[in-house]
């Protein structure tokens, strides 16, 4: 990817892509006929009065909303653990949500119990209003490893398969919105950076947890990973 010599205010074409110590943001691009947006768990659980409650997520759900409406195709993922699942401190005697711990796979944050498979917490947004989606990826179904990433588990070897349907459908630009910015999001991009896609998180479509300094290093990974970053504005213009 190149950079850009311009001054940051400088009008750009549509699809030009200007370098700034954040990131890649993209101005003024039209959705086509290889472009995949990405609908990241936005689920009851992740909202208001859920039992993972993202600050503000619910805010992403109008706005969710009109993105789709500008995409072809748009693909939504689902959290959805079994009961007991590894993932959740309950599971864990002793321990409390947010805290780390270490299983085979590696570290793992133990949350409270949310998204478990067929109750209320677990079904999309009821507000959320995409009938044209063309799949749902559902992970962390496995009760012994977490999957934040809609492309593949925690233990960065079992495939949930998006990426072959990605290809086999022609799609290259991942564009991502949802919940939450600093894991499932930004660990989405990144995988779908390291198998090929081109990928850019629209920022104002996303809320995050920020525990530990969280979004910050998700941020900080995702641009050097090449993630780009835009405003939905520039999409839905």
């Amino acid at each position: 990817m190149r950079s850009d010599a311009r001054a940051p205010n400088a009008i750009e074409p549509p699809g030009v892509r200007q370098r700034h110590d954040a990131g890649y943001i993209i101005r003024l691009m039209r959705p086509g006929e290889r472009d995949v947006l990405l609908v990241v768990d936005v689920q009851a659980d992740f909202c208001a009065g859920g039992a993972l409650a993202v600050p503000r997520g619910d805010e992403v759900v109008p706005l969710v909303n009109r993105l789709a409406r500008a995409f072809v195709h748009v693909v939504l993922t689902q959290d959805w653990h079994t009961p007991g699942h590894v993932s959740f401190a309950s599971s864990h005697p002793g321990r409390k949500p947010f805290e780390t711990i270490e299983l085979a796979y590696g570290a793992q944050v133990l949350w409270p119990d949310h998204c478990v498979q067929g109750t209320p917490g677990a079904a999309l947004h009821p507000a959320l209003a995409i009938p044209r989606a063309e799949l749902i990826i559902r992970k962390g179904y496995r009760r012994e490893v977490d999957s934040y990433s809609a492309f593949c588990e925690a233990d960065r070897r079992t495939a949930t398969g998006l990426a072959g349907y990605l290809r086999e459908r022609g799609l290259a630009r991942v564009f991502l919105a949802g919940l939450a910015t600093d894991f499932c999001v930004a660990w989405s991009a990144l995988d779908a950076r390291a198998r090929g896609f081109e990928a850019t998180v629209v920022e104002d479509a996303c809320r995050g947890i920020d525990t530990g300094g969280s979004l910050a290093q998700a941020w900080a990974e995702m641009a050097a990973a090449g993630v780009g970053r835009i405003a939905a504005a520039a999409l839905v213009a």
